[in-house]
């Protein structure tokens, strides 16, 4: 009889614990879903009106701008990948806590909406944790949207072709592979401050075209594939923008990197790691150019915001993944 109630007790707890946990993580999220709505209230400002929607024609939604863009916000901080599973927890666990809840189509299109919204509140947020920042590190990671095996079937793009994915090559991985390029500029705190998302084939130094307009006065680390003395030149006189790359073995006057340029470029490589393995940019679901370029800037956003939730609680900004429990 104590063997038997003993095997009760384990199948008790076997059945019951994956529910409680559950029911904590939605609980969970739900948290962090209003603490992230009040960050983006805080850094709105005037771009929205009093209920929390850019102003606009027609019938005024009861699910806000705001509110969409925290959703998405937590949910990529919470490792949501499948939206699809998303709203079927929202809506069988907690309708109670989002009476106005939209349905996952219209999630998606006014996702899209206000992602220029999105991107202004973030960028806010990232001049709030870096402030007047003067020194920054420049980089790219490639972006994969399928198999090379599967490349010609690939029906991203056919909606908008001048949006659409190319063919590649990654120097430092040393591989071949179809997809995008995501641009990125960074303090050297970690803190993402512009990025953007071009075909594979397009070489990094393209890049630095945009850059002089948005910068200036500062200094940019990036390693040799930005090498170019005609863009170092005129990033300097256009901007007055330092480019420092180090040289490469066979050209003259080489010299080792200095201990601060490695330690600033390792702050770029930490964020590319964090994207990969926490928010699991490597994973692609998107169907089309549009919604990938969607996702990328949510996972960006959400990066952004853990920073900004340690920054506020006088954390290390980069352990994004203690930053919401």
């Amino acid at each position: 009889m104590k063997k038997l109630h003993n095997l009760r007790i384990i199948i008790k707890l076997v059945v019951t614990t994956p529910l409680t946990t559950i029911a904590l993580l939605m609980r969970n999220f739900i948290a962090n879903f209003v603490r992230i709505l009040g960050i983006c209230k805080d850094f709105a400002g005037n771009r929205v009106n009093e209920h929390g929607n850019v102003p606009r024609c027609g019938v005024v939604p009861k699910f806000s701008d705001l509110e969409v863009i925290a959703l998405g916000i937590t949910a990529e901080s919470f490792g949501f990948d499948s939206e699809n599973l998303l709203f079927y927890r929202l809506h069988h666990e907690c309708k109670e806590d989002l009476p106005n809840l939209i349905s996952r189509r219209q999630f998606n299109a006014r996702r899209k909406l206000t992602a220029r919204l999105a991107e202004e509140i973030r960028k806010d947020v990232a001049r709030a944790i870096d402030g007047p920042e003067d020194v920054f590190c420049i980089d790219s990671k490639p972006v994969k949207v399928c198999r090379n095996a599967r490349a010609k079937r690939c029906t991203m793009g056919q909606d908008n072709p001048d949006a659409a994915p190319d063919w590649g090559y990654c120097a430092s991985q040393g591989l071949h592979y179809y997809g995008y390029k995501l641009h990125v500029v960074c303090g050297i705190l970690g803190v993402i401050h512009s990025f953007d998302m071009t075909a594979a084939s397009v070489h990094d130094l393209h890049f630095l075209k945009d850059v002089r307009w948005e910068y200036h006065d500062c200094m940019m680390l990036g390693d040799k594939g930005y090498l170019c003395a005609e863009i170092q030149k005129n990033l300097f006189e256009a901007a007055n923008i330092t480019l420092e790359v180090p040289y490469r073995l066979n050209q003259k006057n080489w010299h080792p990197p200095t201990w601060a340029y490695k330690r600033f470029r390792k702050r770029i490589e930490t964020i590319f790691s964090q994207l990969n393995d926490n928010l699991m940019m490597i994973r692609n679901y998107a169907k089309q150019s549009c919604g990938l370029f969607t996702r990328i800037a949510g996972k960006i956003a959400a990066m952004t915001f853990m920073q900004y939730v340690n920054f506020v609680n006088h954390h290390p900004i980069g352990r994004i993944k203690y930053s919401l429990i």
